[in-house]
């Protein structure tokens, strides 16, 4: 039997696209999650998925963050980012940082079962209108993305909320932990992203953005 993971915030389009899976692909069990840390949660349960399909902007994901954690994590778990930003800057992004393939939420059922067909294979797929047009990541941010991958979940959190403009003890409340703890999340990250000051963090978080930040509750520490 295979194993898919639809991981998106949305419950009626996991719902929605759960349903068409299992109408192209016999034998299927579908598992899903709403954000980054259900996504690994079940991923921890489910080790050897057959696929992940990721929405780029669950609450704690951050954009490119998500991606790169789950190929950190699980590099022999094939991953297709499903997603409504689909210009070729984005995708070729998408595509550096390691997923397999790229499907617009806009795709007919058709190229669904193509792409997912694809990766399952071991294939790349994009779509047909932006393939030739994708470039390669450079290598500032081949570095930027090996040094994201040594972040954790909450110190990511902690690091998206800087970059929305956060004060310490505005950080501390939104994740619902001590101002002390914060601090030491910021040492850590200063660390592993080799930065001396907010102001360089912050440069190097927005990198991470594919497209405006929005909104702090996007970390997931707010979400239900």
């Amino acid at each position: 039997m295979a194993q898919f993971l639809i991981a998106d915030d949305h419950p009626l389009f996991r719902e929605a696209l759960g349903g068409a899976l299992s109408q192209m692909f016999d034998d299927l069990e579908i598992v899903q999650s709403d954000s980054l840390d259900t996504t690994l949660k079940q991923l921890e349960q489910y080790p050897e998925l057959d696929l992940v399909l990721l929405d780029l902007h669950m609450p704690g994901s951050g954009d490119l963050y998500g991606l790169i954690r789950l190929r950190e994590d699980y590099p022999t778990v094939p991953v297709a980012v499903i997603s409504g930003s689909d210009s070729p800057e984005i995708i070729s992004k998408v595509m550096g940082f390691g997923a397999l393939g790229f499907i617009p939420k806009s795709a007919s059922t058709d190229a669904i079962k193509e792409a997912v067909s694809a990766v399952i294979e071991g294939d790349k797929w994009v779509p047909e209108t932006v393939r030739g047009k994708l470039a390669s990541l450079s290598q500032e941010e081949r570095d930027l993305a090996a040094k994201v991958a040594t972040l954790t979940p909450q110190q990511y959190k902690v690091l998206y909320l800087l970059h929305t403009g956060l004060l310490n003890k505005q950080i501390a409340y939104e994740l619902g932990i001590t101002e002390a703890t914060v601090k030491a999340h910021m040492t850590a990250i200063f660390r592993k992203l080799d930065v001396y000051s907010r102001i360089q963090a912050v440069l190097l978080a927005e990198k991470l953005q594919l497209e405006s930040p929005q909104g702090a509750d996007s970390t997931g520490a707010n979400s239900a």
